[in-house]
């Protein structure tokens, strides 16, 4: 039961930090002043067309594949193989399970495997492409690590070591309702648990953070019509100090 409080102690303090932390960073975000209309061109001209640019970027990743094939092909197989495994696990969060979340089931398994196909092309092509390997930090590569330990912990408890899903998900439904259940003492488990806390605590601090950042972004979410409507920022209608004096 002491393993069961440490781990649980742990996940209220990770998504605490996770919560406040992207709260503050999206009200930065949200704060900050666009002076001017900077859309990347060819841009919209309504904010019609900004809404349909912003759902191709985030369903499709538009510039990305303009840029580059190999890449936008392995971010994307990442990014939806991690959607699914995502709303997978919501079974063991819901009691009774809904029933489109058991029909993903079947389907989340193999968008594991996608999921780490995909990360692993993400990392290769930091070490073969010579542009991104002389951009490259060690927190790219530290991030993506994370994410193939992630994935293949969660495969491996899948289809080599196994663990009981029932106690699991006694444990998460225990954590919801602050009611705290035995936890599983399975080694792979408590590590793909831990890789879990740490990914939630790192999170609002690093570049995974361009998940909602990019409806923030004015190359993104912009129109391109200066010669329609003036942009003014908010910051700007206020009078400054000379202003007042004069």
């Amino acid at each position: 039961m002491i393993l069961s409080a440490v781990f649980s102690i742990l996940f209220y303090l990770a998504f605490a930090v996770f919560s406040v932390g992207l709260v503050k960073r999206l009200l930065l975000y949200w704060r900050t002043p666009a002076p001017l209309v900077i859309p990347t061109t060819p841009a919209p001209l309504t904010n019609i067309g900004v809404a349909g640019r912003l759902f191709r970027e985030v369903v499709f990743f538009e510039s990305l594949f303009k840029g580059s094939k190999w890449t936008w092909l392995f971010g994307w197989l990442f990014h939806f193989g991690l959607l699914l495994v995502l709303l997978r696990h919501l079974r063991y969060f819901t009691e009774p399970v809904w029933g489109w979340v058991v029909a993903l089931q079947w389907v989340g398994i193999y968008a594991g495997m996608v999921m780490l196909v995909g990360l692993i092309g993400l990392l290769v092509r930091r070490f073969l492409v010579d542009r991104l390997r002389y951009i490259s930090s060690p927190s790219d590569h530290l991030m993506l690590l994370l994410l193939i330990a992630l994935a293949g912990s969660g495969l491996l408890m899948k289809y080599v070591w196994h663990t009981d899903v029932m106690a699991l998900k006694t444990f998460s439904l225990g954590l919801i309702t602050f009611n705290w259940a035995p936890l599983p003492n399975d080694p792979l488990l408590l590590v793909h648990l831990l890789l879990v806390i740490i990914l939630l605590i790192i999170f609002p601090f690093s570049k995974l953070l361009h998940a909602p950042g990019v409806f923030f972004s004015p190359t993104r979410n912009m129109a391109d019509n200066p010669r329609e409507h003036r942009h003014v920022s908010a910051w700007a209608h206020a009078p400054t100090t000379a202003d007042e004096k004069s």
